[in-house]
């Protein structure tokens, strides 16, 4: 957190030329840097800054330099909505952001309303590109990719079990949660339970008593680590020992930081772990000599300015409609997590999903 809410208004570098401060070209980033899912916000803020610092290192954007402002929404939809128009007051003609689908949605609206390009690290909800926007782009997979893996795995696995999918009532664990049960119903299986829990609360007891009642042998939950990692604790107290799976939310070391132990074993839809792309080597060996593991979302970040900052180039502006068109046009951006392209809806044209195993304090790919 020390390094997230510094200042709203980070990477400001000015360079004298000629006696004349150099322009700068304003973008921002957004996502929860404050509150209970904040951790991802740093991954967010992490990359961000990163990637700003390097290209202004080689020369910025059009020989300009980037100034990067931080908008905290907590992924709160209200807050999402006042992060997207300070950056609009402030000029910001990029957004890197945001994190939780129930703020991109939203904010997605006023970029696209205002002309601003947004490209999404992390959020994985169909909605907010099937509304076809030409200014919402997302360099993550969608929520019905990561809901065929599992809903096909839950019932290869567990044919013939007693499977519950639960979720917390946000945008993306509804999504990711009714996408699963599609998935999984489609492929055969029946759900034996199906419930909601609220965000945000300390005791889940009641919860884990239904499932315990119910029988189950494997929990799918669709939402954040910061619930999920509860309810695993709780379930342990109450000597529930059943699977558990879940998605891409778990890709942060703080959910062991709630469980414990109770958290060992239980498996969770990722992309294939972006620190294994060699086109990132060196950005990780510079993140890891910083003393911080690039996990989860933080090379996506990166990548999100980094894609932007090349279709600039090839624009030649900075003008929404321009670079929308320079990545619309079928053309591959190299980044830190691989050659993208992207389609009509601003989807990247391919995104895999594999499987993670929490261990010993650690998420390991299968």
């Amino acid at each position: 957190m020390k390094n997230i809410m510094k200042t709203m208004s980070v990477i400001s570098a000015i360079a004298l030329m000629s006696g004349t401060a150099m322009a700068e070209i304003k973008i921002g980033s957004a996502g929860p840097f404050s509150g209970q899912y904040a951790s991802f916000g740093e991954q967010l803020s992490r990359g961000a800054e990163a990637a700003v610092a390097d290209i202004n290192a080689a020369g910025g954007v059009l020989g300009e330099q980037l100034s990067l402002s931080l908008g905290d929404d907590r992924c709160d939809p209200k807050e999402a909505v006042n992060v997207a128009n300070k950056f609009v007051n402030e000029g910001v003609v990029f957004v890197a952001g945001h994190f939780c689908s129930s703020s991109s949605i939203p904010a997605s609206k006023v970029y696209d309303e205002e002309g601003i390009l947004m490209i999404t690290p992390a959020s994985t909800n169909p909605k907010l590109t099937d509304d076809l926007s030409d200014y919402v782009f997302r360099v993550c997979g969608r929520d019905d990719q990561q809901g065929d893996v599992a809903g096909a795995y839950l019932q290869t696995k567990y044919a013939g079990k007693k499977v519950a999918i639960a979720h917390d009532k946000q945008g993306y664990s509804k999504g990711l949660a009714d996408l699963t049960k599609a998935a999984f119903e489609a492929a055969g299986g029946t759900v034996a339970l199906y419930e909601t829990v609220n965000p945000g609360e300390s005791d889940y007891t009641a919860f884990v008593t239904k499932l315990k009642a119910a029988g189950v042998d494997v929990l799918y939950y669709g939402g954040y680590h910061t619930e999920l990692g509860l309810i695993s604790r709780q379930m342990e107290d109450q000597g529930l020992d059943i699977d558990i799976v879940s998605g891409d939310a778990l890709a942060t070391a703080e959910f062991w930081s709630i469980t414990g132990d109770a958290g060992e074993g239980v498996r969770f839809t990722f992309a294939p772990d972006p620190r294994k792309n060699p086109a990132a080597a060196d950005l990780v060996a510079k993140f890891n000599a910083e003393g911080y593991d690039p996990e989860g979302y933080t090379l996506y970040s990166y990548a999100a300015i980094q894609i932007w900052a090349a279709a600039v180039k090839k624009a030649g502006t900075t003008e929404g409609a321009a670079v929308s068109a320079a990545l619309h046009d079928g053309s591959s951006y190299d980044s830190v997590i691989g050659a993208l392209s992207f389609d009509a809806k601003g989807d990247r044209t391919t995104a895999d999903y594999t499987w993670y195993t929490w261990t010993d304090g650690n998420y390991v790919e299968d």
